[in-house]
C-alpha cells in the first residue's frame, strides 16, 4: 500500500510540480497546465488571504493529486472546485475520492453549503463526468460550444452533506 502524506500549504517547487502533474494525466493543454501552476504562484503570492486553496497528496518528494478550490465572490456560500488532478498512475484506487472528502470537509469547515465543478462535454472527459457523479455532484448545467465548437462545458453541483 502507498503511503501519502497531506497537506494544505503550497511551495514554490509546487508551481513546476502542478505543471507536470497536469501534463502527465493527458487531459490538459499546455495553456491549461501552465495555468493551474499559475494558481499556486498566485495562492503563494497572496499568502493566508488566498482565494485559492489546496489539498496535496504528496508520495515520494512528489505530487500524487492535488484539489484547487475557493469562494465564488458574489455569493454568500458557494465554492469552486477549480482542479482536482490524480497522477495517471494513481488513477483508479480512491485517490480523487479522497481528495473530494477532504475538499468537501475543508469547505464545510469555511462556511460553505455547496462546490461547483466544470470539465469537457467531449468523449475524452466521460471518465472524469462519471467520476464527478460517483463523487456525489449532479449535473446542473450544458453549455453547448463552450471551450470550442463542438466542446461544451459541464457543470456540476456537490451539496455539502450529502
Amino acid at each position: 500500500m502507498v503511503t501519502l502524506s497531506w497537506r494544505t500549504s503550497i511551495a514554490a517547487e509546487d508551481i513546476a510540480r502542478v505543471v507536470r502533474l497536469c501534463q502527465a494525466t493527458g487531459f490538459f493543454t499546455p495553456d491549461e497546465s501552465r495555468l493551474a501552476g499559475e494558481l499556486v504562484d498566485v495562492a503563494l503570492e497572496d499568502g493566508p488571504s488566498a482565494d485559492y486553496h489546496f489539498i496535496v497528496a504528496d508520495h515520494d518528494d512528489d505530487i500524487a493529486g492535488y484539489t484547487c478550490y475557493g469562494p465564488i465572490d458574489g455569493t454568500e456560500s458557494a465554492y469552486d472546485l477549480y482542479w482536482i488532478v490524480v497522477d495517471p498512475r494513481r488513477q483508479g484506487h480512491g485517490l480523487g475520492k479522497q481528495l473530494i472528502v477532504r475538499t468537501n470537509a475543508a469547505i464545510a469547515a469555511a462556511g460553505g453549503t455547496r462546490y461547483y465543478a466544470e470539465t469537457s462535454s467531449t468523449d475524452k472527459y466521460e471518465p472524469t463526468r462519471q467520476f464527478y457523479l460517483r463523487a456525489g455532484f449532479k449535473e446542473v448545467a450544458r453549455i453547448a460550444d463552450f471551450y470550442r465548437t463542438g466542446d461544451g462545458k459541464v457543470i456540476y453541483q456537490r451539496v455539502i452533506g450529502t
